[in-house]
């Protein structure tokens, strides 16, 4: 099977064409570029490295969120764009069980986190032990704090991954003597997690594939406060 993912939910894009559970092709860009701006053209190339086509591929995958909803939103369009052209099915995946496929291979716990803003992150936790990713706790949402809290229940090694592990590593560190730093080379979202995490999900018409964002965008948690506070002065 030929899959070709895609992630784009943060500063970091990629993109990722797996043959046969193997990597033949693979594009990662940390420029600060837009997406919009790098992302097709890295699609092409990435094709064009292997001499396939979109009706070479498959099966289409993207990490869905949570990150970025501009980012996470374009990953998702392109995807969707390709699979109903080619009359293709796709796969959303998570963009934190993503990254744990970048400790693929080690014996070791995860902690994935994107920095979310506000002294909060996007985290999730998995287990990498006999080269298979097993989660551990769902996709949320947190403050960093929450997060120290949680890390003190695991008496083991953990290694911050993610966009948001040298935040986090930072912030915790003196807290916590069991934290690890994942390597920069191996730290950041891709895209080829996105396509091994896909081969065991089920696959769906490119209309079905919807964002999983985790809280409201920035303009409508506003609008909902000021609704709140409208409502709460009786204006």
């Amino acid at each position: 099977m030929r899959i070709l993912a895609v992630e784009s939910s943060a500063k970091t894009a990629s993109v990722a064409i797996v043959e046969n559970n193997n990597l033949i092709s693979e594009f990662f860009l940390n420029t600060g570029l837009t997406h919009s701006e790098t992302l097709m053209p890295m699609i092409t190339s990435a094709l064009d490295c292997v001499g396939f086509s979109c009706e070479d591929i498959d099966l289409y995958a993207v990490t869905n969120g949570p990150g970025s909803f501009t980012g996470v939103r374009i990953g998702v369009s392109a995807v969707k764009g390709m699979a109903l052209s080619s009359n293709k099915k796709c796969v959303g995946v998570s963009t934190l069980e993503a990254m744990a496929y970048n400790l693929f291979g080690n014996d070791c716990t995860a902690c994935c986190v994107m920095d979310a803003r506000r002294e909060q992150v996007y985290t999730a936790m998995f287990s990498i032990k006999n080269d298979k990713v097993i989660r551990l706790t769902e996709d949320s949402a947190m403050k960093i704090s929450q997060l120290g809290n949680l890390l003190a229940n695991y008496s083991n090694t953990v290694f911050f991954i993610g966009d948001g592990a040298q935040l986090c590593y930072n912030k915790l560190k003196l807290t916590n003597p069991k934290i690890r730093l994942a390597a920069e080379n191996i730290r950041y979202q891709r895209a080829y997690g996105a396509a091994v995490a896909a081969i065991d999900k089920d696959y769906i018409n490119s209309n079905d594939l919807g964002i999983n964002y985790l809280r409201l965008p920035q303009a409508e948690r506003e609008l909902k406060k000021a609704e709140h506070d409208k409502n709460y002065l009786g204006e």
